[in-house]
């Protein structure tokens, strides 16, 4: 990042815009290409609304007179003269508020205007990107990236001082820190240092867990953390082989074979048959963090580029923390609405959504998106494009041997014995039911034997099955649907189907 923002200021651009949250870091990164070449050195000035103009590394107290509004501070960038070929960096903080003004956008397109020929580059720097229409054209947008290892590295040694840790130690340490900022990097280090009164590999869980309380702060990206292993899912064979074939996919061993990354997959099926637990348990099987992506708590209309701006910090703190998953659930709800949403929001989902199918096409780091959707129909086609997802899964109501599976993992989770009950009876009375369905009427006998002071029974679950009113029967069509979309479309989660299929072909 710091190379290409190097050579858009050495090709003259007049205006960058550079997306980020991290301030000093990105001013002395600034600063640094500003002295790059000892004979075209640059000053570096500084612009806040609270301060005016201030050059880089000089007191508050040297401010610029009259240079706090932005339409002031722009004037006295554009009359700077010197003898350097008018050379100079300016960075406006935080002028995302101010920049819709159309005082201010014109003043920006006059400086625009007046800059060429020079070596003058005005950088707004925001934590959201906010273009006016009017400077589309000139402005180059800019992502800066969030510390890499060797940042991290840096920052970890300057908490060590003198003392010495093994590598192994010192690269758990760093990758435990990976997606944190260079300041909540330092907080992380200094809270396991003062906890433990040291850094070693077993403050790597202390770094953690504090990871986790940052990345849950904002409320868009969850990090989480599963018990449960894949042999929890009863059934989808096919699936699960599917998964387990690909669990080295991001070693260096794969990638020396030749293989690519693993871009992602969707799961469609019927609410309720495990398509978000199987999600979850791939984190554990792979051994990658897995990041649930909040779509709801995106969208933030308080103020406009906001909601692009969540989405976008998001991936980046996915593509931080990669190889990693991240899940999005039910993302026929999330997206459902982005075709048509410029009468609704102004375009925002329709933004939204095409940022990130941009994200998923092109993006390079190991993050595999992990999608489960219940509704076919409500997705964007975009979606469901070849290419797009390594595979299309879909999970259908659970057959009888999947039942008889689904039974024994609940049933077991329960500490009860196996042996005291009928699973094919059981299995034959759930006909249509969803593993969901299938726990509820095993926690439904388990409260009624309860309030008896009694251990339940094959016939207390039986009485509950029939008590329920599945979702097959509820929603019929929708199901009918689902799966004649699916026939043609996706492949089978289950064993079975999927070698009958074959078979058929």
């Amino acid at each position: 990042m710091k190379e290409e923002i190097n050579i858009l200021i050495q090709a003259q651009y007049p205006l960058i815009y550079l997306i980020t949250s991290e301030e000093e870091r990105s001013e002395q990164a600034i600063a640094a290409i500003a002295q790059l070449k000892p004979q075209s050195q640059k000053k570096v000035f500084v612009w806040t609304v609270t301060h005016g103009i201030v050059e880089y590394g000089q007191s508050r107290n040297t401010t610029q007179h009259n240079t706090v509004s932005p339409e002031a501070a722009i004037e006295w960038v554009i009359r700077q003269r010197d003898a350097n070929n008018n050379a100079g960096i300016y960075i406006f903080k935080d002028l995302h508020p101010f920049i819709d003004s159309p005082p201010v956008t014109r003043w920006l397109r006059d400086a625009i205007a007046s800059f060429k020929g020079t070596n003058k580059t005005i950088i707004l720097m925001s934590p959201v990107q906010n273009v006016p229409i009017e400077l589309e054209k000139e402005v180059v947008v800019l992502d800066f990236p969030l510390p890499d290892m060797k940042e991290l590295n840096r920052v970890l040694s300057q908490h060590l001082g003198k003392r010495n840790i093994s590598t192994e130690t010192r690269e758990k340490l760093l990758k435990a820190a990976l997606g944190l900022t260079k300041d909540e990097a330092e907080k992380v280090y200094r809270k396991a240092q003062v906890t433990a009164g040291r850094l070693t590999e077993q403050e790597v869980e202390i770094v953690l867990s504090e990871k986790k309380q940052l990345i849950k702060r904002n409320g868009i990206l969850e990090y989480i953390e599963e018990d449960e292993t894949i042999n929890a899912v009863g059934g989808l064979e096919e699936l699960k082989h599917w998964l387990r074939q690909r669990s080295d996919a991001f070693t260096e061993r794969a990638r020396e074979y030749g293989l690519p990354q693993p871009k992602g997959m969707l799961i469609l099926g019927i609410p309720g048959c495990g398509k978000s637990l199987i999600a979850k348990t791939t984190s554990r099987l792979w051994g990658l963090p897995l990041l649930r992506l909040d779509m709801g708590r995106v969208y933030d209309g308080s103020m406009v580029g906001r909601s692009e701006a969540n989405l976008r910090n998001a991936l980046k703190t996915a593509e931080s923390i990669s190889p990693a998953i991240l899940f999005i659930d039910e993302l026929d709800k999330a997206f459902a609405g982005s075709t048509g949403s410029a009468d609704s929001d102004g375009g925002t989902s329709s933004r939204i959504f095409g940022s990130f199918l941009t994200w998923m096409q092109e993006k390079t780091s190991p993050v595999f998106v992990m999608a489960t959707a219940n509704r076919v129909e409500r997705l964007p086609g975009e979606f469901l494009r070849k290419g797009r997802f390594d595979e299309i899964f879909f999970v259908d109501l659970p057959n009888k041997q999947e039942r008889q599976d689904i039974f024994r993992i609940h049933l077991a989770k329960r500490r009860r014995e196996i042996e005291r009950f009928d699973l094919d009876q059981l299995s034959n009375v759930s006909e249509g039911f969803s593993g969901a369905e299938i726990e509820q009427a095993i926690i439904a006998a388990m409260y009624e034997a309860f309030a008896q002071d009694r251990e339940f029974t094959q016939l207390d679950i039986i009485a509950a099955i029939k008590s329920t009113l599945p979702l097959s029967k509820t929603m019929t069509e929708q199901v009918t649907a689902l799966r004649d979309w699916a026939r043609q479309r996706a492949r089978p989660a289950a064993a079975s189907v999927a070698e009958y299929q074959r078979l058929e072909f």
